[in-house]
C-alpha cells in the first residue's frame, strides 16, 4: 500500500480510510476500561461496581481485538471486502448479532465465569491468497489475541508482591486474566463453529468438509450443552486451572474477582 494511496483519501479496492479508525462505540469501551481499572486501583467508588465494569469492558476490549485480528490478517491476505464492513473499525456492534456477540458472553461471565467466543466476522475465503496456511492464520489470528492478552494481563500479577495494596484492582485483574485464558482453550478447541475447527478446516478432506458444513452452524449450542454437563465442565475447568496454575495466575484472586463482579449480592 503506497503513501499515494493514502493521499488519495483511500486504500487498496477504494476503501476510505474511516474504514480504518477505531469507532466511538470501541474508544467509549476502552476509555471505562481504564477509567475503571483507575477506580478499582484508587479506591473510588462502589469496589464491586469498579470490578464488574472493568472485567466486563475489558472483556468487550479483547472481543474486539479478536474480532480485529481475524479481519485485519484476511485483509492482508486479500479480502479487502472486510473493510468495507467495518471489521476493522474495532466496532463491537459489527460483529455479528450484539444479543450472541455481546449480551450472552457477558451473562456467561456473570453466571458462570466462563470467557465464551463472542462475535464473529466473515471472510470471502475465496479473495484469500496464500492457500491453506494462510486460511488456518486467519482463524488463528483470533485465540492468538486472547493468548497475548492474557499473558499482558499476568506481567503485573507477576511482579506484584503484596495484592493487600489496590486489592481490588488485583482480583478484577485477575479474574480477567482467567476469563481470557478460558477464552483461549474454548477457541482453540478443534470443534465446527469456533476457531481451532475453522483451522483445521481447510486441511480436511471433502467428505468431513461437508460435515463439518453441517455441524458448525450448531457449534454454539453444542459448547453450551458441553458446558453445562458436569463431566465436561469439570474436565474444561481441570485444564483451565492447570495451565492458570503454570503461567502463575493466583486461584485466590480469580475467585474472589468472580465473587465480585456480582454486585448486586452485596
Amino acid at each position: 500500500m503506497g503513501s499515494d494511496r493514502f493521499a488519495r483519501g483511500h486504500l487498496v479496492g477504494g476503501v476510505p480510510r474511516e474504514a480504518f479508525r477505531p469507532s466511538v462505540v470501541f474508544l467509549c469501551v476502552a476509555a471505562l476500561f481504564a477509567a475503571s481499572g483507575w477506580m478499582a486501583w484508587s479506591g473510588f467508588g462502589n469496589a464491586r461496581v469498579n470490578v464488574f465494569l472493568f472485567v466486563v469492558s475489558g472483556w468487550v476490549v479483547s472481543l474486539c481485538l479478536h474480532e480485529y485480528a481475524h479481519a485485519v490478517v484476511a485483509y492482508r491476505a486479500g479480502d479487502l471486502a472486510v473493510a468495507e464492513r467495518g471489521y476493522l473499525t474495532l466496532n463491537p456492534l459489527r460483529y455479528t448479532h450484539p444479543l450472541l456477540s455481546i449480551i450472552l458472553p457477558v451473562v456467561f461471565i456473570l453466571l458462570g465465569g466462563i470467557g465464551l467466543p463472542g462475535g464473529a466476522v466473515w471472510v470471502d475465503r475465496h479473495a484469500i491468497r496464500g492457500g491453506r496456511v494462510v486460511d488456518s492464520l486467519i482463524s488463528l489470528a483470533g485465540p492468538a489475541t486472547n493468548v497475548l492478552f492474557t499473558l499482558a494481563l499476568m506481567v503485573p500479577l507477576a511482579f506484584v508482591t503484596d495484592t493487600a495494596d489496590h486489592h481490588d484492582f488485583w482480583v478484577a485483574l485477575a479474574f480477567l486474566a482467567f476469563l481470557q485464558l478460558t477464552a483461549s482453550l474454548l477457541n482453540l478447541a478443534t470443534m465446527p463453529g469456533l476457531d481451532g475447527g475453522n483451522m483445521v478446516y481447510p486441511w480436511l478432506s471433502p467428505q468431513w468438509r461437508r460435515g463439518f458444513d453441517h455441524v458448525a452452524p450448531y457449534g454454539m449450542l453444542l459448547l453450551f450443552a458441553l458446558l453445562w454437563n458436569p463431566t465436561a465442565a469439570r474436565v474444561f475447568f481441570g485444564a483451565v486451572f492447570a495451565v492458570g496454575d503454570v503461567i502463575g495466575l493466583p486461584r485466590e484472586l480469580y475467585a474472589e474477582g468472580f465473587d465480585a463482579i456480582r454486585f448486586w449480592q452485596g
